[in-house]
């Protein structure tokens, strides 16, 4: 008999176990190691059963095990213990709080996923999981993020394989009243409650409030009664529906997300958000929800464009165009045709998202574009990647090269607490004082031997095995009530086996099957008798996306033959849970995108930060951290003839790797039974990657190189009652009306003899038209660098300077000569050319305007 509602019912504690409901409501437990050892003293099985919840744990004990607890004066002394320790955390100094009166006071983060906790399922994969160590790593060290997103009922989805393969999709409906979280409520109790105009209607949002550590998280929900049925499931599931269901989520993300940040503080009392933070393109709505409110201060729409843009921070985490956001341009007409955002019309918005640009499409509405034209700040998620991201936008600013489109680089990094196993914590503690393993000194071979190593790598091993070994059956039994897992499946995996991990979500470009393409090969190397190895692989794919369904059922296929099912595994329904186990049980850490499309792949870090060595393609963080002692490189066939032929040298660069170097050394042993030679590259991996991999290095450069810098411009066009907005708006506008009148009439140079050598001098001469604009307004440029075919590469530029001595030097009418010498620094090629940039103090680069003239 089915239920027409179901609720949680929390657990009345008793009153010397209070501490424990303070701990539950914050989900510092679940990087915490020590809080989750209190409450698995509770019931270790229970704790099993529930995958860790504490709220879920407290609402499913009995009674009288509370009871008991209760008279335990060890355990009540432990439990306040804990809580005090939490206030320290949430109140004491850290790190952000030695930067002085610079910093911002409040930094607003979006993201259309979080991934904080397997209890908390509001992520599908990388971006949720980056997003969800951001805001750990934020808290840790006292960034004042306040974090704005989605609740989605249903989550992402849960995921069950059927025997033949064919992955099904279920949506579990959440009750938030069982997960960590309180709704956000006015001074008179009533919630607060986010309101958006639509065409045909009106939207209502509720907000829900997480602590995460020392950040508050708010996530929208529509599913409330103020709302229409159909609108009700604005927010029934993440990437769920069509496109305009995704717009109505990008919406509310963007506008009601700003909404109830500002209702947040108002609250609180917290400093208002000084720069707001958009992960990805889906809450680049954002940016027009602020401009709204400073058209209601008294700006025009460019003058709060000005400000908006200093204080906006976009991170693209999008290789390719294909993977980002385009909603059809007469959709969000229409819901910008109305009130939805006072002051800013339609006429406005639709520019900001246009595609006008060589390729482009100009019927649609590019929410990376609208994202980069509303943020000054932006960067990519690793340094390929950024070079990557340069080339992509780079008809956004014509004339210029790829290396000069303004966006940086930020590596992701990845949270060591939540990542890092428990018992290489405990190891680092004891042999090395800290249970801080990003800096641990982990090449001190003294105090942590390699048998010690090697020990615990041992038993993460081991650990990963009965997991998969339990998740497996369970499926099994799931799919066959009633009936008895074979026996087969007890001897699933060899804990003392080389094991391979691959776990990601499975879109076509991310190759699951790589490592198919020569079966009979791979069914050697699984089953080798003196090396095997053994794989353990897990992802899900999109709902929509077959293509990636059908590469989920050839592996599993593959894998349930007889002679090698112990070998290989397909573990279902991937998770935070499930990946906190696999990420540290494997030896090494596979990945096989297609070059260069894998933007950063942070479970590689993961891996790595256990002692796992990489075998991956050159791509997102691997390439650049890659050094030869620390895994293996997987080499790039990319002159390769087609895909066809790309994929097997790949994989048989694979192969090879597997069978000759990498079996080998795990399985050359001393006297000990240690790996000696294996041992050394974890030790040495553990030693450099630590620290460089970590989500806290990843948040520091974000606050000294993004958050800081956002924050100084946007006081300086704030200040004043807005004066430098205004003008740096009319300036602008100014630049932008002259600059078809702008040119460089004529070029002279001189100086170097006939032959030219190194150290030469070349002293150019450049008249310049600049159509009434001033020589501060611009900055003449000599552009020079290697020449080949009439290209310049390897370009450097220099400044020219207004020659003073010409008459009629600041009159705006006439042309202006520009001089400067160049030297002649390498032998070689050589080449030059002149070029006009807009320059103002304001600008982060002559690039931003997208505005470029050069000698013809």
């Amino acid at each position: 008999m089915k239920a027409i509602r179901r609720f949680t019912v929390r657990a009345v504690l008793p009153d010397n176990l209070s501490a424990l409901e303070e701990i539950a409501g914050n989900l510092r437990w679940s990087w915490h190691e020590p809080t989750k050892e209190l409450f698995a003293r509770i019931s270790p099985e229970l704790w099993q059963q529930v995958r860790h919840d504490p709220i879920a744990l407290l609402g499913a004990v009995e009674p009288s095990r509370l009871a008991e607890l209760a008279g335990d004066q060890g355990y009540v002394d432990w439990a306040n213990h804990i809580r005090d320790d939490l206030r320290a955390y949430l109140s004491e100094p850290r790190w952000y709080q030695s930067l002085g009166e610079g910093a911002p006071k409040t930094i607003a983060y979006f993201s259309p996923e979080f991934g904080i906790a397997a209890t908390l399922p509001q992520y599908s994969g990388g971006l949720g999981i980056l997003a969800g160590d951001h805001l750990k790593a934020a808290s840790d060290l006292g960034v004042p993020i306040v974090a704005a997103g989605l609740f989605y009922r249903s989550g992402y989805f849960s995921q069950a394989i059927t025997p033949d393969g064919w992955q099904l999709e279920s949506y579990p409906v959440l009750d938030p009243d069982g997960l960590p979280l309180s709704v956000l409520r006015n001074p008179d109790g009533t919630p607060v409650q986010i309101s958006l105009a639509l065409p045909d209607g009106v939207l209502h949002a509720r907000v829900w409030q997480a602590a995460v550590g020392r950040v508050k998280l708010l996530l929208l929900d529509t599913d409330i009664p103020d709302n229409e049925e159909r609108l009700r499931s604005v927010t029934d599931r993440l990437y769920g529906g069509g496109g305009e269901h995704r717009l109505l989520q990008e919406l509310l993300l963007g506008i009601g997300g700003v909404r109830a940040v500002k209702a947040w503080t108002e609250l609180t009392g917290a400093p208002e958000a000084e720069v707001f933070h958009t992960n990805e393109g889906h809450a680049g709505f954002l940016g027009l929800e602020r401009i709204s409110d400073l058209i209601g201060e008294g700006l025009t729409f460019d003058q709060a464009l000005q400000v908006v843009r200093a204080g906006t921070v976009f991170t693209t985490h999008t290789p390719v165009p294909a993977g980002i956001d385009r909603f059809d341009k007469p959709l969000v007409q229409r819901y910008f045709s109305t009130s939805l955002l006072p002051g800013v019309s339609v006429e406005q918005v639709l520019p900001l998202g246009a595609e006008d640009y060589p390729g482009g499409s100009p019927d649609v509405f590019n929410m990376a574009v609208m994202g980069l034209r509303l943020g000054q700040h932006a960067n990519g998620v690793s340094q390929l990647h950024g070079d990557v991201s340069r080339h992509m936008f780079n008809g956004l600013y014509p004339g210029f090269d790829p290396q000069e489109v303004p966006i940086d680089s930020v590596t992701n990094g990845v949270h060591a607490p939540t990542w890092t196993d428990p018992m290489l914590r405990a190891l680092a503690l004891e042999r090395l004082g800290t249970e801080d393993t990003t800096h641990a000194d982990w090449a001190n071979s003294g105090a942590v031997s390699d048998l010690d190593l090697w020990g615990v790598r041992n038993r993460m091993r081991e650990q990963l095995v009965q997991d998969a070994r339990r998740r497996l059956e369970r499926a099994w039994e799931e799919q066959n009530p009633g009936g008895i897992a074979p026996a087969w499946m007890d001897d699933l995996l060899d804990p003392n086996v080389l094991t391979i991990g691959f776990a990601r979500r499975v879109p076509t470009y991310k190759r699951l099957t790589l490592m198919l393409h020569d079966p009979d090969r791979l069914r050697r190397i699984l089953t080798d008798p003196k090396r095997p190895v053994q794989f353990v692989i897990a992802g899900k794919s999109h709902p929509a996306d077959d293509e990636g369904k059908r590469l989920i059922q050839k592996l599993v296929q593959f894998a349930s033959e007889a002679d090698i099912r112990q070998r290989m595994v397909f573990l279902p329904d991937y998770d935070i849970g499930m990946a906190q186990l696999l990420y540290p049980g494997t030896d090494v850490w596979l990945n096989n995108p297609l070059r260069p499309l894998e933007a950063c792949g942070t479970s590689g870090m993961k891996a790595a930060l256990n002692g796992a060595l990489n075998l991956s393609i050159l791509d997102g963080w691997w390439n650049e951290f890659y050094d030869g002692e620390n895994g293996w490189a997987i080499p790039s066939a990319d002159a390769a003839g087609d895909g066809a032929e790309r994929d097997a040298l790949e994989a048989e660069a694979m192969y090879d790797l597997i069978e000759h170097q990498i079996a080998p050394r795990f399985y050359d042993r001393d006297g000990d039974g240690v790996p000696t030679a294996w041992i050394a590259r974890i030790r040495h991996t553990l030693a450099t990657l630590s620290a460089p991999l970590s989500a806290e290095r990843m948040v520091r450069e974000y606050v000294e190189r993004l958050y800081v810098p956002a924050a100084s411009y946007e006081d300086r066009l704030t200040e004043d009652d807005f004066a430098e907005a205004r003008s740096l708006a009319d300036w602008k506008a100014k630049v932008e009306a002259a600059w078809p009148g702008v040119n460089v009439a004529h070029v002279d140079a001189g100086g170097v003899d006939a032959v030219p050598q190194v150290g030469d001098e070349l002293h150019v001469r450049a008249l310049v038209h600049l159509n009434g604009l001033d020589p501060s307004d611009v900055e003449v440029q000599v552009v020079y660098g290697r020449s080949h075919d009439d290209e310049l590469t390897d370009t450097r530029q220099q400044a020219l300077t207004v020659d003073t001595s010409v008459p009629g030097t600041h009159d705006a009418t006439v042309a202006h000569e520009f001089v400067g010498t160049v030297r002649l620094a390498w032998a070689g090629s050589f080449g030059y050319t002149v070029r006009v940039v807009p320059v103002n103090d304001l600008l982060l680069t002559p690039a931003e305007l997208g505005l470029v003239t050069t000698a013809s």
